[in-house]
């Protein structure tokens, strides 16, 4: 019996059951689809797991906005002295389990216990690498923050943490987290799953944050699409100052375009949103899909190149890197 995450009316992304994409085609495949992939998968060593690395100690707060790439997907954002979390992993493995799985490849980019107070934790979808109930227990346990999910991904969260509280929102709903800042739910070109039975039984979803300083889009984990997705988002939103987006785990292309972009791709939306600045996340941490460690960020050298970007428009961000909007 499929798993219920979620009970509400139906729209154009909701049958009731489960949701689906707007602006691609479907992520669904089959188990010979998968057996297939991994039957005749050809993927790239990489080299060994690095132990340790400098590490930022971010500031209590920050007025101006403020991003550190904590590791894969995950961000610290401080704006407008709110200090915000995206999709936190602190866990050694993105798995339901601790002895298997993929493994990280470089520790955190900030420790734990550096950690300015966390005010919000920005959940995207509910796939491994991005909800992690260990590292969301820890954050409960010592910040309280508010958490904030898709549709769908508060079962998920209290079924394996009861005493946690989530509020969840639809696709371009808006909730203030201070009289300053404020975000929105984007749509994604993605899918949802825990489970072999709870396939889009949760939302997935990107997010807006409305800053002082401007709009900062975070596409969480999306594919190209049509590209009508991010038109669509310029349209109602209009460019946004920063775009953060992913460039990595995109081979073999005939299994995972329909749910990753490439770093092509990600200059193409780049490009489509209009944006000032691009960051490129989802890379080098874990190895997800066939290609190498270096590739995405070399591929995305590439396309900047390519269109004649300037110097840093779109650049590929490191565990502990801080960047800071220009100004």
């Amino acid at each position: 019996m499929s798993a219920i995450y979620y009970q509400g009316p139906p729209s154009d992304h909701f049958d009731g059951a489960r949701f689906r994409n707007l602006y691609a085609p479907t992520t669904d495949r089959t188990l010979r689809e998968i057996w297939r992939w991994r039957r005749t998968s050809t993927r790239a060593p990489w080299p060994p797991p690095v132990h340790a690395i400098a590490t930022d100690r971010p500031p209590a707060g920050s007025q101006s906005l403020r991003i550190v790439l904590v590791g894969h997907a995950s961000l610290l954002i401080q704006v407008a002295n709110l200090n915000l979390l995206i999709d936190p992993l602190w866990s050694d493995r993105a798995s339901p389990v601790r002895f298997a799985g993929p493994r990280r490849h470089q520790p955190p980019g900030i420790a734990f216990a550096d950690l300015p107070p966390i005010h919000a934790v920005l959940i995207t979808h509910s796939h491994y690498d991005h909800l992690d109930i260990p590292t969301l227990r820890r954050l409960w346990a010592t910040h309280r923050p508010r958490l904030i999910a898709p549709l769908g991904n508060d079962t998920v969260i209290r079924r394996a943490a009861a005493s946690l509280r989530v509020q969840t929102g639809d696709w371009w709903d808006r909730i203030d987290l201070s009289p300053a800042l404020a975000l929105q739910f984007t749509p994604a070109n993605h899918w949802s799953a825990r489970g072999l039975n709870d396939r889009r039984r949760a939302l997935w979803s990107g997010y807006l944050l409305h800053t002082p300083q401007g709009v900062l889009y975070l596409a969480g984990d999306t594919a190209y699409g049509t590209g009508e997705l991010f038109t669509e988002l310029r349209r109602r939103c209009g460019p946004p100052r920063v775009a953060v987006l992913p460039i990595g785990a995109y081979a073999p292309r005939w299994f995972m375009a329909a749910q990753h972009m490439n770093p092509a791709e990600a200059v193409e939306a780049f490009r489509a949103l209009g944006a000032d600045h691009a960051l490129g996340v989802h890379w080098g941490t874990f190895q997800l899909t066939d290609e190498a460690q270096s590739a995405p960020a070399e591929a995305l050298a590439a396309a900047t190149a390519a269109h004649a970007l300037p110097p840093g428009a779109f650049r590929p961000l490191h565990p502990a890197e801080v960047w800071q909007l220009p100004p």
